[in-house]
């Protein structure tokens, strides 16, 4: 299956949906959402560990070190309240576009 790149701004709202289940390491983060996505979405390091830092840098997770699964000392990032305020706004702009997009591609067919 060919790879898919990813809008401006949807990394933020993947990393947030999925941190609303609860506290996760990067590492995590980046295989729930190839996951979630039927092996569609891969985030590479080079572009998920900038954007978890941005949005840490803007208080929407915070980071606490732990030990992972397979025993190793990993940061876990976890939404706080102005995070989930974040999430809400993010997920009603997606929603805005993709209907936006969707009239779009109707109207042209």
């Amino acid at each position: 299956m060919s790879k898919i790149e990813l809008l401006q701004g949807t990394l933020d709202l993947l990393i947030l949906r999925i941190l609303q289940a609860g506290p996760m390491h990067g590492f995590g983060i980046a295989q729930k959402i190839h996951l979630l996505s039927a092996d569609v979405l891969k985030v590479e390091e080079g572009s998920l560990y900038p954007a978890v830092y941005r949005m840490e840098r803007k208080g929407w997770i915070e980071a606490e070190w732990g030990v992972s699964e397979n025993n190793r000392r990993a940061k876990f990032y976890k939404l706080t309240r102005k995070g989930r305020k974040q999430l809400a706004t993010e997920t009603a702009n997606w929603a805005k576009l993709t209907e936006a997009i969707g009239q779009v591609i109707a109207q042209t067919e």
